[in-house]
């Protein structure tokens, strides 16, 4: 869940959602007050006809059968009974006053009572799309007026709130509330998957480059601004697999004019009389010679041309393993993966085979280990060797960079072997690692995505 919110899907959906559930939630509470404004209203008028009606019929009827009347003609909210008491009339009148003046005429005199009965200060529960909501007191007319009959009687008028219905309290919107929640959760979702799938596939194809150079272009599509950026995507990646193939282009044809000129000379220093002389030359035409080779690896290392295979790891460490023993090398294979990875063939056996040489090299031998790890494969290298200090760790995969102490040129190393491991590894979206152990010796562990 925590990943989920922290990607770029997660939080266009989270603030969708909650945008809609706000404006949805904004929306009902004014529609909710602009209902409860027309009730009053609508309550207010039908309340100001019920009293104009109930007075003039009041007085109609013979004062000695009026109680009686108004007993079986008084209902809920509107009650017009008799004056018990005085109450203290009000400085101004209010506005149902004086609309109820304005209906009877100055025959009639209508007086307001200070101050609201006890019910219209009692709150109120109101329906809602979010449930039974708790309201504030009746907002609508609510009070006492002293009214005086033309015949001289006093009566008071009694403007109560209306009735509350049970089924306006017993009404369950759950249902309804989950399923309006349920539908922008998932329109929500819909429209994050939809703003952020372009994005994801920019990213994945920047991921894919990374090991596959040649990878086919991404397709113009979408809005014009991911079309726009998956054309400048398009165009960077033109122009770097330009720039590496120059490069490897022209480190490799340096490499290759080399070796004519280096075989001529080794030939020339057959010829040389002092035997001593001689040795030393051939020594440093043998190391030029091998930094050459070194280099054409490096060049090929870096070429992406070759097809991409599934390739049983277990079967390719059996044989690139069986190749150094039968060399005369002492390798040990333990342990197996069963599982495939995607990869170029010629260009994991050179990692491997230079991952073993270095521990044959400068640790008399090579412990190799597999095993499977959560989606990837691990093979751990290990020598018996001196090890390389720690600050020197990550320096060792930079090219022509040496360890004298114990990868010296008297030993054959040309600084390239690692480097070239590396770059092999990075293509296939592997890693590499260095780590000297406490036992001794030198542990490099090679990881590489199952396919």
């Amino acid at each position: 869940m925590r990943a989920f919110f922290g990607s770029m899907t997660g939080r266009v959906f989270f603030t969708l959602l909650l945008g809609i559930v706000l404006s949805a939630a904004l929306t009902q509470w004014a529609a909710d007050a602009e209902r409860q404004r027309a009730i009053e209203g609508v309550r207010d008028g039908h309340a100001l006809e019920r009293a104009e009606q109930l007075i003039m019929a009041t007085e109609v009827v013979p004062a000695s059968a009026r109680l009686a009347y108004l007993a079986v003609a008084n209902r809920p909210g509107v009650r017009l009974e008799q004056r018990q008491g005085e109450l203290v009339h009000a400085d101004k009148p209010t506005e149902f006053a004086v609309a109820l003046r304005e209906r009877m005429g100055s025959a009639y005199q209508i007086v307001s009572i200070a101050g609201r009965p006890a019910a219209c200060d009692v709150p109120r529960t109101t329906p809602s799309m979010f449930g039974t909501l708790q309201s504030g007191p009746w907002r609508g007319a609510c009070e006492l007026i002293d009214i005086r009959l033309r015949d001289g009687e006093q009566l008071r008028l009694s403007v109560l709130p209306p009735r509350i219905y049970p089924y306006a309290e017993k009404t369950n919107l759950t249902p309804i509330i989950s399923l309006f929640l349920a539908s922008i959760a998932l329109l929500a979702y819909l429209v994050a998957k939809m703003t952020t799938r372009p994005l994801k596939q920019l990213a994945q194809a920047a991921k894919d480059l990374g090991n596959d150079i040649n990878r086919a272009p991404l397709s113009l599509s979408g809005a014009s601004e991911i079309r726009q950026a998956s054309a400048a995507f398009n165009a960077m990646q033109a122009r770097i697999r330009q720039y590496i193939f120059q490069r490897t282009q022209m480190l490799a044809a340096i490499t290759h004019d080399l070796q004519t000129p280096l075989t001529r000379l080794r030939l020339r220093l057959e010829k040389v009389g002092d035997s001593e002389l001689q040795e030393r030359l051939i020594g440093d035409l043998s190391a030029m010679q091998a930094m050459v080779r070194e280099g054409l690896d490096l060049a090929r290392s870096m070429d992406t041309t070759e097809a991409m295979h599934s390739l049983d790891v277990d079967s390719l460490l059996d044989s690139v393993c069986d190749d150094a023993s039968d060399s005369g090398q002492q390798v040990v294979l333990r342990g197996s993966a069963n599982v495939a990875v995607l990869g170029r063939p010629m260009s994991l056996r050179r990692c491997l085979v230079n991952l073993i040489d270095n521990a044959v090299k400068y640790g008399q031998r090579a412990d190799v280990a597999v095993d499977r790890q959560p989606g990837a494969v691990r093979i751990r290298i290990c020598d018996n060797g001196p090890g390389i200090a720690a600050d020197e760790l990550a320096r060792v995969f930079e090219p022509f960079y040496r360890i004298e102490t114990s990868r010296s040129r008297e030993s054959g190393g040309t600084g390239l072997g690692l480097t070239i491991a590396r770059n092999i590894a990075e293509q296939h979206g592997g890693t590499i690692s260095l780590l000297n152990r406490q036992q001794g010796g030198l542990e490099v562990t090679l990881l590489l995505p199952a396919s």
